[in-house]
């Protein structure tokens, strides 16, 4: 077991449909990367995935697993597309998805993998223009996009 601070309540997260929930219990206060070819071509860029000590899945009749490699497996959901997690065979410990969780603010990265296959167009520390939800809805609004 990791020294990482863990949640004391269980984090409850789902797909962009909702027909796939996902509990996960004690989840570690920390993301893992992953740059490796096939993430990106899973997710379109990298991997972020926490882990806990358990997870309760339900609406599993949603849920598609392709086996991506010969120790890996993927889910996700076949009524809107969204990905699940990844499992190593090896140990069946799964990682799922951050962003299907509103995750509490104070988490931090562990670890970067396959970082030698990551793409030079990225750089999680590089500067770059960073506009809010409000201000992509605005300029949306300029150019005449109505969101009645």
């Amino acid at each position: 077991m990791s020294d990482t601070a863990r949640l004391a309540e269980p984090v409850t997260g789902h797909c962009l449909c909702g027909a796939v929930t996902i509990t996960v219990t004690a989840m570690r206060c920390e993301v893992d990367i992953c740059h490796c070819g096939m993430c990106q071509r899973w997710g379109g860029v990298f991997y972020a995935g926490v882990k806990g000590e358990a997870a309760e899945v339900t609406g599993e009749d949603a849920v598609t697993v392709y086996r991506s490699s010969q120790w890996a497996e993927r889910a996700f959901c076949g009524t809107c597309g969204s990905n699940l997690w990844y499992r190593f065979l090896p140990t069946g410990n799964r990682s799922f998805l951050a962003g299907l969780f509103d995750l509490p603010k104070g988490f931090g990265i562990e670890q970067q993998i396959f970082v030698d296959e990551k793409p030079d167009w990225y750089d999680i520390a590089r500067e770059s223009p960073m506009l809010t939800g409000p201000e992509v809805i605005a300029e949306a609004k300029a150019h005449g996009f109505s969101f009645d």
